[in-house]
């Protein structure tokens, strides 16, 4: 057979193919208005499209009156319950809350005390990996994105169960169950293997204990001593409680839903979740609100002045500053406009550890920020919508409080959020849903088939 520019190198028929699959992917944008495509599944008005109902998260941002659309302070709301009296009442009885949120997200109500006792004993024991897992399939071929080795070992789990595809309700929730004891190994065990085989640091492993909380385990585990604080524990479970599900309607878990409906095993499902959270637009925000900080702290010369603050704010909108991208980080959610429930519950707690650890001016500077960036967002583009700090403005500079690496940031929220996927796919199987296939409506016009020859 004879090919036509074999002389091009890789990279020329690459760029040449790829302007090729950017122009014949690209749709005019007046075409989504004529018929009314409501892209990424929002209305104009950032309302959501109902494609499903679900009874195991809720996120609540504005109420109707009188026809009008009214912004109203976030709520989250787990089974019913509103997050802050979950969070007030595991705080108050001075207990670690991430276990009791995960048995009232996927068994519906909240565990008695020999029930929560039972739920962590079976959670203790399914946190060990299979035997020579971590040697074989972790150590051996370590990724430079923990994101990436969490779902490959999902997958690789696959191989070590005996009825990997049977869909019942029973064997489903024991998978489960094991994905939710077993990710902090597999999250942290992938980072020591970056640290080691990438990093050229020191190799090490501990075990997770069955003694200790969700939380505790993943402090004890990521550092050499497995020493921690009990607030830097209680900042972390917190963190993991206010992750753990945000209705069927964001991005991972509605991937969940769509998988599973195909009638797919767990960790098939599973790691489409993960990739689905890998993405930048969904569960790596937190790391660029750091990285946007310590750019901010090199270039201001002073912390305290708001004016000085209000002009770097105005350079990143105007995509003369930081990544310039003309994005605020940590600013603004598709959902919550006058506030976002989990930043209320999580700033002062921050507050806390931000003193133990001698951190105070930095979190001057990001109150300052939460406070200024809305303001100059408003001045820059009037017709925005009110916006207020989401979850990851704070969450990330706990974990950096918590000398917790990047990488790991992301792989947090997988470990807090696997329980909320793990319900949705129960809800899913529970009501046989049918397949979810949404339409695409093709507006490629027709043409004929030339031969060879004729083109």
């Amino acid at each position: 057979m004879n090919y036509v520019n074999m002389n091009l190198s890789e990279e020329n028929t690459l760029t040449k193919l790829s302007r090729m699959a950017e122009e014949s992917g690209f749709i005019k944008p007046e075409l989504y208005r004529k018929y009314e495509v409501k892209r990424g599944l929002r209305d104009l008005d950032g309302k959501g499209v109902l494609v499903g109902l679900t009874e195991i998260g809720e996120v609540h941002s504005y109420i109707m009156d009188e026809g009008e659309k009214v912004s109203v302070p976030g709520r989250l709301i787990y089974r019913g319950i509103d997050i802050r009296d979950i969070v007030k009442g595991f705080i108050e009885d001075n207990r670690y809350g991430f276990e009791e949120t995960a048995y009232l997200l996927l068994f519906g109500n909240l565990p008695d005390l020999n029930a929560q006792k039972e739920f962590e004993q079976l959670l203790s024991l399914y946190q060990r990996l299979p035997e020579d897992f971590t040697r074989d399939v972790i150590l051996k071929a370590p990724s430079k994105d923990i994101m990436n080795t969490l779902a490959r070992s999902v997958l690789a789990l696959y191989s070590f169960d005996e009825n990997p595809d049977d869909t019942s309700m029973q064997n489903v929730l024991k998978q489960c169950l094991r994905l939710v004891a077993c990710f902090p190994s597999l999250a942290v065990y992938g980072y020591h293997a970056l640290s080691h085989y990438h990093g050229s640091q020191s190799l090490y492993i501990h075990s997770p204990r069955a003694d200790l909380s969700i939380a505790e385990n993943i402090l004890a585990m990521l550092r050499p001593d497995s020493s921690y604080t009990q607030l830097e524990a209680t900042l972390l479970d917190l963190a993991l409680v206010l992750h753990a599900e945000h209705g069927g309607g964001n991005n991972s878990s509605f991937v969940t839903h769509v998988v599973t409906s195909t009638g797919t095993d767990t960790y098939s499902a599973m790691a489409a979740a993960i990739g689905a959270l890998k993405g930048p637009r969904h569960g790596g925000a937190n790391i660029k609100v750091v990285q946007m900080f310590e750019d901010m702290k090199e270039k201001l010369k002073n912390w305290e002045d708001d004016e000085e603050i209000e002009q770097y704010l105005t350079r990143i909108l105007s995509k003369d500053a930081f990544d310039r991208t003309g994005l605020i980080y940590g600013i603004g959610h598709a959902v919550y406009s006058i506030s976002d429930p989990r930043t209320v519950i999580l700033k002062g707690y921050v507050s806390q550890l931000a003193q133990e650890k001698g951190l105070e001016d930095e979190f001057n500077l990001y109150a300052k920020v939460e406070t200024l960036a809305p303001q100059v967002i408003a001045k820059f583009n009037t017709m925005y919508k009110t916006v207020s700090a989401n979850v990851d403005f704070y969450s990330g500079f706990v974990y950096k409080m918590l000398n917790i690496p990047m990488e790991m940031f992301t792989p947090i929220f997988a470990i807090s959020r696997i329980v909320g996927w793990s319900a949705h796919r129960i809800e899913e199987i529970a009501n046989s849903g049918k397949i979810i296939r949404p339409a695409y409506k093709s507006v490629a016009p027709r043409r004929s088939y030339l031969r060879m020859n004729e083109r």
